[in-house]
């Protein structure tokens, strides 16, 4: 009998050790991906927690007006530790990265003077996530940061099949309003009240283009911020028109959590 015990204890412990060693091995694992939109080159950052050999929802997070940067990798990988797959996606092509906002206003008004264009590179960003084995095709939603907000509500007006997508201080306007009749999932637009980038006739014609068209959506405003509210690197004066806001950043991410867990289900 005591040694049965002394046995039984032998495997418990055993398997703890097991369950410990499985959880350590368990981590963020990251890659670099190519994929195509026709003859351009994209190169995206794919992040996922390989705690879990079961498919899991996928996000496309979009950068910002200077191309894919460590700001994106960073939301990418931040996500994929709470569960989910996410591709940071390139819309420039792979190597392009814009070295100031001279150059990121050029690159980023090939795709907003081409809407049909930035629709047909996030769909390839589309594709790509949804081929991973780790993602299920259907639980996709898409966030997006300033270019990249208005990007993702591109891809909703483009009937993607998207459960949602999520712009944080992006453009609103779209040159194609009749095309919001497409919008499969729900929209959220978190928007600086004090952005002066996003003017106020401009977010009252989205408001209307999204409640003619009968979309679920919601617009949610930060009285004092600015463009790039959620974006540490972009300073602390809002008089500069871009300027971090951490109360701001911690709400719009919190609803952000809430968003995705309603969504994506």
């Amino acid at each position: 009998m005591h040694t049965k015990t002394i046995v039984l204890q032998g495997m418990r412990i055993a398997a703890a050790m097991a369950l410990w060693v499985g959880a350590a091995e368990a981590a963020l694992r990251t890659e670099t991906v190519e994929y195509n939109d026709g003859p351009s080159v994209l190169e995206g950052h794919f992040a996922y927690d390989d705690a879990s050999s079961e498919r899991r929802p996928g996000i496309l997070v979009v950068h910002e007006w200077k191309g894919l940067n460590d700001y994106a990798k960073y939301r990418a990988e931040t996500l994929a530790g709470m569960g989910y797959a996410a591709l940071a996606v390139d819309m420039y092509g792979k190597g392009i990265q814009a070295k100031d906002h001279e150059e990121a206003a050029q690159l980023s008004g090939i795709y907003r003077n081409d809407r049909q264009l930035m629709r047909k590179r996030i769909l390839a960003a589309l594709e790509e996530l949804k081929r991973h084995p780790q993602v299920d095709a259907q639980r996709i939603a898409a966030i997006g940061y300033c270019f990249g907000g208005t990007t993702v509500l591109e891809l909703a007006r483009s009937a993607a099949d998207v459960r949602g997508v999520a712009s944080f201080h992006g453009g609103l306007s779209t040159p194609q309003t009749d095309d919001a009749k497409h919008i499969k999932g729900r929209v959220l637009v978190f928007h600086g009240q004090e952005d002066p980038f996003i003017k106020p006739e401009e977010v009252t014609a989205f408001e209307k283009e999204m409640k003619e068209a009968g979309v679920d959506y919601q617009l949610v405003r930060y009285p004092g911020a600015v463009h790039s509210f959620t974006v540490p690197s972009a300073g602390d004066d809002p008089s500069k028109g871009m300027a971090y806001n951490a109360d701001a950043d911690h709400k719009s991410w919190q609803s952000l959590m809430e968003f995705l867990s309603e969504i994506l289900k």
